[in-house]
């Protein structure tokens, strides 16, 4: 069954992760990771993440990615060891001297080639395997039959699914570098392609790709027999990790079960475009991106207020739900409540609660505790987002 693998900048989102529906996780340590804004996890808490995920009978991959420059070899040996004596499942590595070092140290890790080596045809991929890698995560730019002929060789085949794209190569961008001084490829990228620029008589010009998104050919990429599904963003929120996975792991079963449908599809792919905040396609997959799957002028990235709050109790003698809050609603609101346990439903709010049980009309204040009365029992974790879509206006 294919892996479905999710991103984890803390250990509040790697719990996340797991309960709405990753197989495995991914996350960087300290040092050696392409995501150096991620809060990322320190020695103990990369063995107390590891140890989590295999209680669960999950796997973890820790990223040691960057491009190495001879001053970023300071204390990788004991760092690569320390990875090795806490069992973690796999280490995603892009540069040869890193291979090789876990050889010479003759360390148990299985190495996984980072989208960041821009891995697209099968003469490079039988020199990665025969430096002992035994699983490569394309390229971005990866194509159907790109796909098709690496994993028909028979190697571990992990595929972006979604999140964001780079406006060049994966791992090839220096964009970063030159405009910030910021090493886009030893974690500092600035995300220089998101910039508007003011050119001539075309104010605000971007050369920002419009977002991942695989739900079109989920099935394709199944028959295919591609090990993992990747969601990219360690830097995204609880929610956006929730609702990604939570969509993606509900349209895989279906698809595994033979019940996908073309509505169900349409469905969460209107959920996933609502919780992010670009438009997304299916890139390079059955194409060459052209004008329909990149932003040029007039492009507008603003969050949503969607994500409304996270139930931390519920009161099963009294129907009544305790919410932290995350953003503003108000009596009269028509709201939708989530979890891998439950089917998604609509809600009403007709009265709320502050803490101390008092009637108020409005939560107005991130991280407050309220009280609503709800008479479905809801799982700790539930999330509450504004309704926009019900999924029988889809099926």
């Amino acid at each position: 069954m294919v892996e479905l693998l999710a991103p984890a900048g803390d250990f509040e989102k790697l719990k996340f992760a797991f309960l709405y529906g990753a197989d495995a996780v991914y996350f960087g340590g300290q040092n050696y990771s392409l995501r150096a804004n991620a809060r990322n996890f320190n020695n103990l808490e990369l063995k107390e993440a590891t140890d989590f995920a295999h209680s669960l009978n999950k796997k973890v991959y820790v990223t040691v990615n960057i491009v190495f420059h001879d001053a970023d070899f300071a204390g990788l040996d004991e760092y690569l060891k320390y990875l090795n004596d806490i069992n973690i499942d796999g280490a995603i590595i892009s540069d040869i001297s890193v291979i090789k070092r876990i050889q010479e140290l003759n360390l148990n890790i299985p190495v996984c080639l980072s989208t960041q080596a821009s891995l697209l045809n099968t003469r490079a991929l039988k020199f990665w395997k025969k430096l002992g890698v035994s699983r490569v995560v394309l390229a971005r730019e990866a194509s159907k039959e790109e796909i098709k002929k690496i994993k028909d060789t028979g190697m571990e085949v992990e595929t972006f699914i979604h999140g964001a794209m780079c406006t060049s190569f994966s791992g090839k961008c220096i964009l970063s570098n030159y405009m910030t001084l910021r090493d886009s490829n030893r974690g500092g990228c600035a995300q220089v392609c998101r910039w508007n620029f003011e050119i001539a008589d075309k104010p605000d010009l971007t050369i920002t790709p419009k977002d991942l998104n695989m739900i079109p050919f989920i099935e394709d990429e199944i028959k295919m027999g591609v090990d993992s599904f990747k969601i990219e963003g360690r830097m995204r929120s609880i929610y956006y990790v929730a609702t990604v996975l939570l969509a993606y792991r509900r349209l895989i079963d279906a698809a595994i079960d033979n019940t996908l449908t073309p509505g169900l599809k349409m469905y969460y792919l209107n959920i996933l475009n609502r919780c992010a905040n670009r438009e997304s396609a299916p890139q390079f997959y059955d194409k060459i991106p052209g004008v329909n799957e990149q932003y040029f002028t007039g492009r507008k990235e603003e969050s949503n207020q969607d994500f409304l709050g996270v139930v931390i109790d519920y009161d099963e003698i009294n129907n009544i739900a305790t919410i932290e809050t995350r953003n503003y609603f108000k009596i009269g609101d028509e709201v939708q409540f989530f979890h891998p346990q439950i089917e998604t439903f609509n809600y009403k709010i007709n009265t709320i609660y502050n803490d101390s049980m008092e009637k108020i009309e409005v939560s107005n204040h991130p991280k407050n505790i309220i009280k609503l009365p709800i008479s479905k029992r809801l799982e700790k974790n539930t999330l509450m987002r504004l309704k926009v879509f019900d999924k029988k206006d889809f099926l």
